[in-house]
């Protein structure tokens, strides 16, 4: 037996542990999808008026308020440090599969990037630059697609291969 350093050639203890954990990290990432999703009904004016409020329109079923800023700096501040953790271990984990170097690599830092772009993207909407409610929509799916590629990547690869004892 050949070891390389890839994410198949791991004892089984030691793949289901990784397995479990992309699972479970899953599930924690989609159900803040789901929190995203209903409060901002997953659209561009959604996102203004979770950040901005509505209180000017009178015909809302929900009245939301603009946010302070300590509760806006709280939120940046938490989810690119959450987000970061999450991204570094996903991109690590993911740097043992096999898979062409570039579409790798993108999988690896592009999330970075549009942690950055998201939420840099909502702090600068809340300052009143209206058009960044696009970058954020847009840098949020493509952080959730390249998140959704690696774990399936991860997943595929964890328990398609042959396990080895150690």
């Amino acid at each position: 037996m050949k070891l390389n350093g890839l994410i198949y050639d791991l004892a089984k203890e030691l793949k289901l542990l990784i397995g479990v954990f992309v699972i479970v990290l899953s599930i924690g990432f989609y159900t803040g999808l789901l929190f995203v999703g209903e409060t901002t009904s997953a659209s561009p004016e959604g996102i203004e008026e979770q950040y901005l409020g509505n209180e000017n329109d009178e015909d809302v079923k929900i009245m939301k308020f603009k946010k302070s800023e300590r509760e806006l700096l709280t939120l940046v501040h938490d989810h690119i440090l959450g987000m970061s953790i999450i991204f570094f271990l996903i991109g690590g984990i993911l740097s043992m599969t096999k898979l062409n170097y570039n579409l790798k690599l993108f999988l690896m830092i592009e999330p970075f990037v549009s942690v950055v772009l998201t939420f840099g993207g909502i702090y600068l909407l809340w300052k009143g630059i209206l058009w960044m409610k696009y970058l954020v929509m847009i840098s949020g799916a493509l952080m959730v697609i390249c998140f959704t590629l690696a774990v399936l990547i991860i997943l595929f690869q964890l328990f398609s291969y042959p396990s080895y004892s150690k």
